[in-house]
């Protein structure tokens, strides 16, 4: 597959096999989220890998999943992500906030990396990071910006183009699939005019 594909392939997995994920893959998935770019090249990103079982149910429990389908849109028993890639940032390093596109970029870094090895994710913003930050100890001068689960996919949700006055919220038809809307390519381009 090449990397058209692998871009155009991405959708967001809530639903996961339970096979665990080799150490040394996430760590290539971690490297290639610290190579992207950075904001003045300050770099204040930080990653934390959570992998054990008792470590993975406690921040699965600080998380929001699936806004518009809740709670049949939440991964249930036996489908949760293998790992997850908490995002922090050192705010002894960061510049205003400027480290958004920071995490921005790092993120989609890791998470094209990790579907060219056959792991879908999940980018979740929705966390209560107070709660995690107590669970990961993390230090006070750095903070939680947001989570990356992980796992080889259970589901292969539909991207579907949607005309401009369509909804954009997903949802499952009859049979349990999901279906991403997503704005028509023709209706978002401007080329040399608006």
């Amino acid at each position: 597959m090449d990397i058209y594909e692998i871009l155009t392939s991405r959708r967001s997995i809530r639903k996961f096999k339970q096979t665990e994920i080799p150490i040394e893959t996430l760590k290539k998935i971690v490297n290639t989220g610290r190579l992207a770019p950075s904001a003045g090249n300050l770099q204040p990103l930080e990653y934390f890998i959570a992998l054990d079982s008792s470590l993975r149910e406690k921040v699965f429990e600080t998380l929001s999943w699936a806004k518009y389908i809740r709670p049949e849109g939440n991964p249930q028993k036996g489908e949760q992500p293998m790992a997850y890639i908490i995002i922090i940032v050192n705010n002894e390093i960061a510049n205003s906030d400027q480290f958004k596109y920071d995490v921005g970029a790092s993120i989609e870094n890791m998470i094209i990396a990790a579907l060219a090895k056959g792991i879908g994710c999940c980018w979740i913003g929705s966390v209560n990071k107070k709660c995690l930050s107590k669970i990961l100890q993390v230090p006070p001068n750095h903070s939680i910006d947001c989570v990356l689960a992980l796992g080889y996919p259970l589901e292969n949700p539909i991207c579907i183009d949607v005309e401009k006055d369509d909804s954009i919220k997903y949802y499952k038809d009859l049979n349990g699939k999901l279906h991403m809307p997503k704005r028509k390519l023709d209706d978002i381009i401007h080329i040399d005019k608006f």
